[in-house]
């Protein structure tokens, strides 16, 4: 393509939705409220399924489970009740001669609704048929109406849009109908979809029997009518494919580019000389397991390597990611250099700092904290400690990112809990030195579809084993009626000397209602429930000390119940608590709950986890519960997670420095994603890539200035 028709299709595809016929400000502005403003964001607003219009069926004949269209005479219409909850909801009943069917809506304006469902009205109804016992029934029906005296044959030539064909359905916004949206896309794919090009390499449009994209969007839009119907409901169509791998493979071939961008870099070899690593290990009270002397022989290797390393240690609640960090900070510092870890919160940098300073001060190197609230002489000294290389370790949130942290030497970055980070912030962590060597941890374990597109520029390494003595955790669900039981269960493992944790929930480290939750909590607790127990308190509004001497004081047996915000989510390790009981649980992820429940079980003693669920519990969040109750598989929870939340949601926050997905989903699609992979990582080394000038211009446009790190050409 031309440069000349490469501009030209830009403009087109950039030009505004108001100037599609019959589009005007107001219909612009409930468009906007889907993210369309262009007509490429009108192109790449896909149907969410089809409707089979190519006939009509007849009553008896309609399937369950399946949208169907019908036609037939309304022969009573009306509000009613529900019997059980009372509910208000509009009925109409429709027959054809050959049988009926009950439509129902339960959301509705009555005076708009009972006006066009008057008996006697001939309509054609759309929905999907529903059959409870003898009846058949459609929840919020599309339905149109015949005029009086007209045919169903003449009704159906009307509109040879509506009838006769597969129908494409839009996920839609309030004001705008089925109708009104096809006449809009239908202008739009005609006109325009010609304009969309086609940059894969033929090669692979060729093994994958992929289509040009422009036809691809024309299919998918409007699927022809041989299309078989199941294809299109499994979304196994060659447009689809072929939109969905083109997506792909322009984002994996930007994360090999950024793969390759560090290769390509001159890192900081280490030599290890196990000068602070043997006696750390001397202080352990454990040996490590095999799983964890694995990932740091990988570790060991990357850092020994004279290009920088870029991994993810990925790992379960619980399975010893800290002391393998720890371990490669201390091979950084044998070699003179510093270490940054940056955590997300200021919680959980205050739990690494509290876990790491306790070692290193043993071995006599110097830790500090920074964070972003701090006296600013505390700061000012901390800043110049790193610049002077007086401090070995720094642990902070995004402080340490911050313009003015300098460091004499940083010969290895830490990013805890990678999900909440985006690829930017690595590269601002590399750049606070000269290629130091980056590692990455993550607790939340993440199916691999996922990390092949937040991770795929690194190396994985899982520690996929327990440490000895930890014993699987039991979970209950509990609701408000039943918390009397749950206190008696917790009394029971305090009178056999055991220790409990009860957490409240925090969503914001600032929101003062929750924060005055877990302190009322814990006075009512003391006062009228745990009379004769020890109680203490921890939230994340308590200085460094204080939190550290509760900790302390709850490890040494001094307190029966630890009452906590989320503050305890990780780090904790006290073998002795074996029971938990969580506040609200409805309201907590899945990844923070597992978190959560990772606390107890680390001793020899039976544990068990109580979600206590409160009245107001929604549907979503009784699957959540019910995924914590069924398993205690991290990946499990995780792929649930992500099908109950969707990767946005999962991911904690939008992946700033990720391109976003149209059209593809990575729940669905995973083995295109490998597919895509494979071809874009081989694709990058190959000199056709080093040739097309056409395919690195795509690559800069849809990764836009994130590509700082990949070299092109």
């Amino acid at each position: 393509m031309t440069k000349a028709s490469t501009d030209q299709s830009r403009q087109q595809l950039s030009t505004p939705v108001v100037h599609l016929k019959g589009v005007g400000p107001r219909l612009a502005e409930k468009l906007a409220k889907l993210d369309i403003h262009t007509i490429e964001d009108l192109l790449y607003h896909l149907p969410h399924r089809y409707e089979d219009r190519r006939e009509f069926r007849k009553i008896d004949q309609l399937r369950d489970g399946v949208h169907e269209v019908f036609s037939g005479e309304i022969l009573a219409s009306g509000e009613a009740t529900t019997s059980r909850s009372r509910r208000k909801l509009f009925e109409a009943v429709v027959s054809d001669g050959t049988g009926q069917v009950v439509l129902k809506w339960f959301h509705y304006r009555k005076d708009w609704i009972a006006k066009r469902f008057v008996v006697g009205q001939r309509a054609v109804c759309t929905g999907e048929v529903k059959r409870y016992g003898a009846t058949r029934e459609i929840h919020h029906p599309d339905a149109e109406f015949l005029a009086p005296g007209q045919s169903l044959a003449d009704y159906k030539s009307s509109d040879p849009m509506a009838f006769g064909r597969i129908l494409p359905v839009y996920p839609l916004t309030e004001g705008l109908t089925q109708h009104a949206a096809r006449k809009i896309w239908k202008q739009a794919v005609d006109l325009f979809a010609r304009y969309v090009p086609s940059h894969l390499p033929d090669s692979l449009i060729k093994k994958h029997q992929l289509l040009p994209l422009a036809d691809a969007l024309q299919q998918v839009h409007w699927p022809s009518n041989d299309t078989r119907m199941e294809q299109l409901d499994n979304n196994h169509t060659i447009a689809l494919r072929s939109l969905v791998y083109d997506e792909f493979f322009f984002l994996e071939l930007g994360l090999a580019l950024k793969r390759r961008g560090v290769v390509l870099e001159e890192g900081i070899p280490f030599n290890v000389t196990h000068k602070y690593t043997k006696p750390l290990a001397g202080l352990l009270p454990y040996r490590l397991t095999n799983a964890q002397r694995r990932v740091l022989g990988e570790i060991k290797q990357d850092l020994m390597s004279p290009h920088p390393m870029n991994r993810l240690i990925q790992g379960d609640v619980g399975c010893g990611k800290t002391i393998v960090a720890m371990m490669a900070a201390l091979v950084a510092i044998e070699n003179d250099t510093q270490v940054a870890i940056v955590a997300p919160t200021e919680i959980l940098a205050e739990q690494h700092y509290l876990q790491f300073h306790d070692w290193l001060d043993q071995l006599g190197l110097k830790v500090a904290l920074l964070r972003g609230k701090m006296p600013a002489a505390e700061k000012r000294e901390a800043l110049e400690g790193l610049k002077a290389g007086r401090i070995n370790l720094v642990v902070g949130t995004h402080a340490v990112l911050q313009e003015g942290v300098e460091f004499q030497k940083l010969g290895l970055g830490i990013i805890d809990e990678q999900h909440r980070f985006g690829v930017r912030q690595r590269a601002v962590l590399r750049g606070k030195g000269t290629h130091p060597h980056i590692l990455v941890m993550t607790a939340t374990p993440i199916p691999r579809t996922l990390s092949l597109t937040v991770y795929g520029d690194l190396d994985l390494s899982v520690i996929d084993e327990m440490p000895p003595g930890r014993t699987p955790v039991e979970t209950v669900v509990a609701s408000e009626a039943q918390r009397g039981r749950a206190y008696s269960r917790l009394r029971q493992e305090i009178e056999k000397g055991n220790q409990a944790y009860i957490v409240y929930p925090l969503v914001e480290e600032s929101e003062k209602s929750d924060l005055l939750a877990a302190t009322e909590g814990a006075e009512k607790l003391k006062n009228e429930v745990f009379t004769e127990a020890k109680l203490g308190l921890l939230h994340g509004r308590m200085k460094p000390a204080e939190k550290e001497e509760i900790m302390a004081c709850f490890k040494n047996r001094e307190i029966d119940i630890l009452v906590a915000t989320t503050v305890i989510e990780v780090g904790i390790d006290v073998p002795n608590a074996t029971v938990m009981l969580v506040e609200h649980a409805e309201r907590f992820g899945l990844a923070q709950l597992h978190q959560l429940r990772g606390r107890v079980g680390r001793g020899e003693a039976n544990s068990v986890c109580i979600l206590l669920k409160s009245y107001k519990c929604s549907e979503d969040g009784k699957k959540r519960l019910e995924v914590m109750r069924s398993t205690t598989d991290g990946f499990k929870i995780a792929e649930a997670d992500l099908e109950i939340r969707g990767p946005g949601e999962f991911l904690g926050t939008r992946q700033s420095g990720m391109p976003d997905f149209r059209v593809a989903n990575i729940l669905r699609d995973g083995r295109l994603l490998e597919e895509a992979r494979q071809d874009a990582f081989a694709y990058a080394e190959s000199s056709e890539f080093r040739e097309s000038k056409e395919v690195q211009a795509v690559l800069k446009e849809r990764w836009g200035g994130r590509l700082e790190l990949a070299s092109i050409g």
